[in-house]
């Protein structure tokens, strides 16, 4: 990475995928205790514990709506003030209606963030690094879960309070984005869009890359020319029909694939298949540990190789190893399920994982950007708590054979979706990308 300052600037933004990351998995170590405190029921302890995935579809549905109006950069410190204020909230709750509350809170940081983080980092990375750039976010998302999992293993010894302490940690981190947020400029594409601000542009645009600021502020005066000489921009019009349509199937792809329902369930999917409870969350953590490994991996290939490369490899991968283990479960033989939902989870992690964000916010022109982020987050999001909602039902009702074997369709349709339609986006600027992704 020849620019420090940029990498500088990526990994604070990418903070917010961290607390993402770890927002969304410290639950599991404090549920129990929540529900034996505050006697709650099945509904109630279910309802407690996707309160922040609720809160999360609300945040990625209206995210876009601050980062065009206030701006990249004060949008992210609120998600920090978000965070901050639900991990102290939740630890020091004393009350379940108020648990819930700062739950919620929590999650709007979390939908909101990934909205807002990828959408930054997009706008101010070069061509030529920025799917490195952006997938810092995602790696982020990655670690932080795997350290929650760790932060959680470390604490639960500490007594009747422990799940407290579980979930009061995050305010270390929180404060750490918070004041470090203060430190990095607005979006260069921001400030030129909806402010004006041609001069402190450019000083933004030097500091990332001297060489090509002239051109870049030029390809971008021209972009907010063209869009001002139009109606306002509407994201759903029939110019920004292949962006939005891209995003969509993107995002429902990525869900469809079964990915929550196993990060979510792999203890009850690895005892489906015969193996004890604590064997099936030592293979659970394996497969966090997989996930980690790969993202990292993906993240130093994706400029290399390009987006629909990685997303080829994928998909193939997925293919098979869901049908290996569709296979396991018609014939009843388990034997090879784990090493095939290990394989599965470094396809995804090389392929979709790492893709996901990258993709969404390079395809979208810069007068819709914000809004086309939180379309492409929202179906995620929406389709995540689908996914989540539905396998234990559908895998009861079903089987465990039928129930991946839809999962394995759906990837090979993904397989054709990134054959026939994916376009590549790698070293191309966004407003370059625009000519390409819209109809004028």
């Amino acid at each position: 990475m020849k620019n420090s300052k940029v990498l500088v600037w990526s990994i604070v933004v990418a903070l917010g995928g961290f607390l993402f990351g770890f927002d969304t998995a410290v639950i599991s170590g404090a549920e129990k205790a929540i529900q034996i405190l505050w006697k709650l029921t099945a509904v109630e302890h279910g309802f407690t514990v996707s309160i922040a995935l609720i809160g999360t579809v609300i945040g990625a549905m209206l995210g876009g709506i601050p980062a065009d109006r206030l701006g990249r950069k004060k949008t992210l410190f609120w998600i920090a003030v978000l965070y901050l204020v639900s991990s102290l909230g939740s630890a020091l709750s004393n009350d379940w209606y108020l648990f819930l509350l700062f739950r919620f809170m929590g999650g709007l940081g979390v939908g909101a963030s990934s909205v807002a983080a990828p959408l930054y980092i997009s706008e101010i990375s070069p061509a030529r690094s920025r799917g490195k750039m952006v997938g810092l976010f995602q790696f982020n998302v990655v670690f932080g879960i795997l350290i929650a999992y760790f932060s959680n293993y470390f604490m639960q010894d500490l007594g009747e309070d422990a799940w407290r302490w579980m979930l009061g940690i995050q305010a270390v981190p929180s404060l750490i984005f918070l004041l470090a947020i203060l430190y990095v400029p607005e979006s260069p594409r921001w400030l030129v869009m909806k402010k004006g601000k041609l001069d402190e542009a450019r000083q933004i645009l030097q500091l990332i890359d001297p060489g090509t600021s002239e051109e870049t502020l030029s390809d971008i005066l021209k972009s907010t020319a063209d869009t001002k000489s139009q109606p306002k921009a509407k994201l759903f019009s029939a110019k920004y029909k292949s962006p939005v349509g891209l995003a969509v199937m993107f995002a429902i792809f990525n869900q469809v694939s079964g990915i929550n329902a196993i990060i979510y369930y792999s203890p009850r999917i690895f005892e489906m298949t015969g193996l004890g409870t604590k064997s099936a969350f030592l293979s659970s953590a394996g497969i966090g540990l997989v996930n980690f490994a790969f993202t990292l991996l993906a993240i130093n290939f994706i400029d290399k190789f390009g987006r629909r490369t990685l997303m080829l490899i994928g998909s193939v991968g997925l293919i098979v190893t869901l049908s290996l283990v569709a296979r396991a479960f018609f014939i009843q033989d388990f034997s090879g399920v784990p090493i095939f939902l290990f394989v599965y989870i470094a396809f995804f992690a090389f392929s979709q994982g790492a893709v996901i964000w990258v993709f969404i916010s390079e395809i979208f022109p810069n007068e819709v950007r914000a809004n086309g982020q939180a379309l492409g987050s929202f179906t995620h999001w929406f389709m995540a708590a689908v996914v989540a909602f539905s396998f234990p039902i559908i895998s009861e009702f079903l089987g465990g054979g039928i129930t991946f074997s839809f999962f394995a369709v759906m990837m090979v349709l993904q397989l054709i979706f990134v054959w026939r339609v994916m376009p590549e986006t790698k070293g191309t600027s966004l407003e370059r990308l625009e000519k390409t992704m819209v109809l004028h």
